[in-house]
């Protein structure tokens, strides 16, 4: 059976898209190495790798309160073409800060 040629463009187009534009979540359990507020970024590290994470604005007033050294469960939006993984949640695990977590819209 032939397909006609619309139908096998189209089914490599749908594939093509939805192939490349899935977004994988990923937790990382890291201590917090540096705070860049003006940026809006963290660095962190895991398995032997540092990294920056970058922030989205409902949680950059709120990266200042991450205390450094202290251990962290981020939650990440890993993104492809070489862009650093967005935040989605946090939870600190060790040391003192006034947002203990955050949801992806506030602090508690």
């Amino acid at each position: 059976m032939r397909f006609p040629r619309r139908v096998l463009v189209a089914l490599l187009l749908v594939t093509g898209l939805t192939g490349t534009s899935l977004a994988v979540d990923k937790s990382f359990y890291s201590p917090v190495i540096h705070v860049d507020k003006e940026a809006g970024r963290i660095l962190i590290s895991t398995h032997g790798s540092v990294f920056w994470v970058d922030v989205p604005d409902a949680a950059k007033p709120h990266i200042e309160k991450l205390p450094i050294s202290g251990l962290v469960d981020f939650v990440v939006e890993m993104r492809g073409n070489d862009q650093a993984p967005l935040l989605k949640t946090w939870k600190v695990k060790s040391g003192e800060s006034t947002c203990m977590y955050f949801n992806g819209k506030e602090c508690k």
